[in-house]
């Protein structure tokens, strides 16, 4: 009955913290959203907990053949040895302290770690120092309502589980005179000694510990364990990713339309690996279903996600004087563009240090570090979590305000815009994310956002040099005679991610052709497309050739699709008609002759009605060709009720 008790209230005290992106306390969901995350183990020796090193890789990318999902953490390793020592290790935001609320859980309901009769979670992140106490102490202070002596607890010390959540935040010095450090559970000591003591196995050696921590500590921690199993959580796996979202949602059919715009969008849908960044997208896309029916009209693009990340991401850290912050992310963000332009993602110990980056209470948010293998003659590299957030920092490189000063021993790169647009378009289209995170960053809403809620100076002086580029980029693809046409995706994307209107509209308007061929168009390029379209006055033909409508993962079963499919692959482009109509309202003059062009898009008979009412709604609408579609006799007569009525003047049809 002590037992079942005290794992009650375990778990009740396990509630009073969660890590990014997890439920609030004693929240009911929190079982129901919690979603298996993709582990890997490996056993370190005390030698090798100094020289090797836990793998910092792009998340479920780097997923070696031993990677599972559980929760099982003191399992019997290769040996059949259950280790005493866990350390659990994540970057900022994979789900730390969520996976051990988790196993709490799960422990005190009697299904997880049944070993342990008493499991004590020590918040690294909340210890107040200076201060005296002894592990009985703890224990008290950790659990103050049990009912069994904290000293009877401590005499069967193999029943015994401490946690201590967030290592990298302990605030003192790991190492401590071994003649100090206590063996009697009953000593009162200095707060560090005792934790030490505990961490060193001084006092209670054969009580089990579970310790999260950063990578950034990793070296540090290894100082004071021995015989440790090290676990490193890589994020959600592809599976666990759609998981996720169905968990999240209650409603299953929004939970489908969130993760069909997330599975689209390749950039977002890639960053989703990271735990906190599926709980980001859903949180703002439950925010843009409010109400809607789909995300057709969504605001938030995948820059706008990633400033919101990055608030969640410093909403726990000790608050700098805004300035401290704006320095350093003008070093971060200068480090991202460097590795960028050198296609370099790890970064020696020295860069980190000759850029100002060696901040313990900023560096842990942005960089892992990966500690040298045995044998290794380098010290430390670090890596941004996840490329396409190097991507963004880059990006923010070019329009961080820095008041003039930038120094570093990487040498000063330039903040020349225009030379990172012209490398784009002629050579370097893997800086494709990059260009795009620059647009997004410099609309008004995200220098709004920066400065107020993240306390960053965004400037808005490469607006000018963007539209310029936009604007001039196509005019060479265009023949003399013809109207001047935009051919490539990308500008639409760039457009879409800005999300102003009077920005799009100033970028296309001398711009009469929209042609795009033999494209796959996911859910979010139609997105993008759609909002381009609304805001694009003088277009006046639209040529779609050999293009198919995505509405859900390619490789998913077809038959689990909830629209229609059409052979090859290919899906009705559902709202295009009210995207093509919408030229009527939006366009200054209005449209008065449009050309429509859908050849080898394979359309079907479900199109069709969408078609007819293209027809009865759009009287501006005078060519439209369907060449290689597969419209049947019943399509065809859905057609024909579009053609008869009166406000149809189509000319020619194909």
């Amino acid at each position: 009955e002590h037992r079942r008790n005290s794992r009650e209230h375990m778990v009740r005290e396990s509630r009073q913290d969660g890590e990014l992106g997890a439920c609030p306390r004693e929240s009911p969901s929190f079982c129901s959203r919690f979603t298996a995350l993709t582990i890997t183990r490996e056993p370190r020796s005390k030698h090798r907990a100094k020289d090797g090193a836990v793998g910092t890789g792009q998340g479920c990318a780097s997923a070696s053949s031993g990677a599972a999902t559980t929760t099982v953490l003191f399992e019997p390793g290769g040996d059949g040895q259950t280790p005493q020592v866990v350390v659990l290790v994540g970057a900022p935001g994979m789900g730390k302290t969520t996976m051990v609320r988790k196993m709490m859980v799960e422990w005190g309901e009697g299904t997880l770690h049944t070993q342990f009769d008493f499991v004590f979670c020590i918040d690294c992140k909340a210890i107040v120092l200076p201060m005296e106490a002894s592990v009985a102490d703890l224990v008290s202070q950790c659990c103050p309502g049990l009912q069994v002596p904290a000293g009877k607890i401590l005499d069967d010390q193999k029943k015994i589980l401490f946690i201590f959540d967030g290592f990298e935040a302990l605030g003192f010095s790991l190492v401590q005179p071994e003649a100090e450090l206590s063996s009697d559970p009953r000593e009162v000591k200095p707060l560090e000694l005792t934790l030490m003591s505990l961490l060193k196995k001084t006092v209670l050696p054969e009580a089990s510990l579970l310790i999260t921590t950063r990578p950034t500590a990793l070296r540090s921690l290894g100082l004071c364990l021995e015989g440790e199993s090290y676990v490193e959580i890589l994020g959600f796996s592809t599976a666990r990713r759609e998981e996720y979202f169905h968990r999240y949602f209650e409603n299953p059919n929004k939970a489908d339309v969130a993760f069909r715009f997330a599975r689209g969008n390749e950039i977002l849908y890639s960053l989703c690996v990271i735990p906190v960044m599926s709980w980001t997208v859903c949180t703002i896309l439950e925010q843009e279903l409010c109400g809607k029916k789909n995300l057709l009209e969504c605001s938030t693009a995948t820059t706008g996600m990633l400033m919101f990340y990055l608030s969640q991401l410093l909403k726990h850290r000790a608050r700098d004087n805004p300035q401290v912050l704006q320095q350093f992310l003008l070093q971060l963000c200068s480090l991202a563009a460097n590795g960028i332009w050198k296609h370099k993602v790890f970064f020696e110990e020295k860069e980190i240090k000759d850029c100002g980056l060696n901040q313990l209470g900023l560096l842990p948010f942005f960089l892992n570090e990966r500690i040298p293998k045995e044998g290794e003659d380098h010290g430390s590299v670090y890596a941004f979590t996840h490329l396409h957030l190097q991507e963004f920092f880059a990006a923010m490189f070019y329009v961080l305000e820095d008041d003039g000063v930038m120094v570093s021993s990487l040498g000063r790169l330039e903040k020349d815009v225009s030379k990172l647009l012209e490398s784009y378009s002629k050579f370097r289209k893997d800086l494709n994310v990059t260009v795009q995170f620059l647009f997004g960053l410099v609309s008004q809403k995200s220098i709004e956002y920066m400065d107020k809620t993240i306390g960053c100076r965004i400037s808005p002086r490469a607006r000018e040099q963007l539209l310029e580029w936009l604007q001039g980029r196509h005019r060479g693809l265009s023949h003399p005679g013809q109207g001047l046409k935009v051919s490539e995706m990308d500008t639409f994307h760039f457009l879409f991610e800005m999300n102003e209107k009077s920005f799009a509209q100033s970028a296309l308007g001398r711009f009469t052709d929209l042609q795009l061929q033999d494209t796959k168009l996911t859910l979010y390029d139609q997105m993008a497309l759609s909002f381009c379209i609304q805001h694009w006055a003088g277009l006046g033909c639209v040529s779609l050739q050999g293009c198919s409508f995505h509405w859900q993962d390619p490789e998913a079963e077809l038959d689990a699709l909830p629209g229609p499919c059409l052979p090859g692959g290919g899906y009705c482009p559902l709202g295009f008609g009210q995207q093509v109509s919408s030229l009527d309202r939006c366009a200054e003059p209005p449209v008065s002759v449009l050309s429509c062009r859908l050849q080898w898009c394979r359309l079907s008979e479900s199109c069709c009605a969408e078609l007819a009412a293209l027809l009865a709604e759009h009287p501006g609408l005078a060519h439209l060709e369907l060449g290689d579609s597969l419209l049947d006799d019943s399509g065809v007569r859905l057609l024909c009720e579009g053609l008869r009525t009166p406000s149809c003047r189509l000319r020619v049809l194909r």
